[in-house]
């Protein structure tokens, strides 16, 4: 009777251990999924690109699901590529729906906003400071540059969009605003850089996001993957250098040998 009795009370003993490491793991999960939701709230991308878009965000078990609306198609991959670069972060359902209606591929409408994505990540050119118009695949670029190769580098930067058919660059060179030294190398986190960089390769016509993998750690970017030529993998560290938050960059990509291609 004493050995049946010491059974009963060994698994009530158990049973109750059981259920308070559920409860202690089911604590432990919602306090990750919490700090995920905050610091999605708190990176340097929804700060300065989702004020005006209607993100929710919900986390389960690091599963992160991304509702709303946003104002670009680019918001929405932008917002997908942060949240997967975050701590704790398992899969991305986004679920994002721009409010614009989804302009067709190659569209004058759809240039505008891949050169407009494009110029928004970049130190060295400003697009709150452009004003772009396409037109039959012809891009206008207005506004002012603080320098010639600032100038020069947002007409390069917008002919290397798919669909460009050509650039008439208008943009006037004014007189360079003080900046502080801080501005052009300013603390972002790594999961909106990591975002900014692929978005930026994605954009290019001449770099394939596709097979390029970009780690980002304290403002240090990693390249891997593999690119046609060498001169897309030197086009790849240009591009990823010139990215807010980017302290450096260590390409290790590779060219696809002949047999891959």
């Amino acid at each position: 009777m004493q050995t049946r009795r010491s059974g009963i009370v060994l698994a009530a003993g158990l049973l109750a251990l059981t259920a308070l490491l559920t409860v202690s793991g089911l604590v432990r999960g919602s306090d990750m999924d919490e700090r995920i939701v905050e610091t999605f709230k708190k990176t340097y991308v929804y700060e300065k690109y989702f004020k005006d878009d209607a993100i929710m965000v919900r986390s389960t078990n690091g599963d992160v699901t991304l509702t709303g609306t946003v104002a670009f198609d680019s918001h929405k991959s932008l917002a997908g590529e942060t949240a997967a670069n975050l701590p704790g972060v398992e899969r991305v359902d986004n679920q994002l729906v721009s409010k614009a209606e989804r302009a067709a591929e190659n569209s004058d409408d759809w240039i505008n906003n891949q050169v407009r994505t494009k110029l928004l990540f970049h130190r060295n050119v400003s697009a709150s400071n452009s004003q772009i118009d396409v037109k039959d695949g012809v891009v206008t670029l207005k506004g002012e540059a603080e320098t010639e190769s600032q100038k020069e580098l947002t007409a390069e930067y917008a002919r290397d969009v798919d669909g460009v058919k050509a650039v008439k660059n208008e943009i006037t060179v004014s007189a360079p605003t003080t900046m502080p030294i801080e501005h052009l190398r300013q603390k972002i986190d790594d999961a909106s850089v990591t975002a900014q960089v692929k978005m930026t390769l994605m954009t290019h016509r001449s770099t394939s996001v596709r097979r390029t993998k970009v780690t980002t750690r304290d403002g240090i970017v990693t390249l891997s993957g593999t690119a046609m030529n060498d001169a897309e993998i030197d086009l790849a560290t240009q591009l990823a250098s010139d990215v807010d938050g980017v302290k450096d960059v260590v390409n290790n990509m590779t060219v696809e040998s002949a047999v891959a291609k």
